[in-house]
């Protein structure tokens, strides 16, 4: 059996658990949750999925989501 996690990368390195996969260029909030477009607002913290690895060992599976973060000048295409 293959336990399997998925984890955000933050561009400073940081890690963080999440409970789901996530795909490239997806658009996720501070926590990895997915962001709900169109976006309410600029003036948030927000981060795209650019990069995505697996590494395995003996029973366990990492996937491991990079992310970047999106300026505000980008963001303001999302805004309805």
């Amino acid at each position: 059996m293959t336990v399997e996690t998925s984890y955000v990368v933050f561009p400073e390195g940081d890690t963080q658990e999440i409970p789901r996969r996530l795909s490239i260029g997806q658009m996720v909030d501070h926590n990895g949750h997915p962001l709900d477009l169109p976006l309410t607002t600029a003036r948030i913290i927000a981060f795209r999925v650019v990069k995505i690895r697996h590494t395995e060992t003996r029973g366990m599976l990492d996937i491991l989501h990079y992310l970047e973060l999106i300026p505000a000048f980008e963001l303001m295409e999302y805004v309805r």
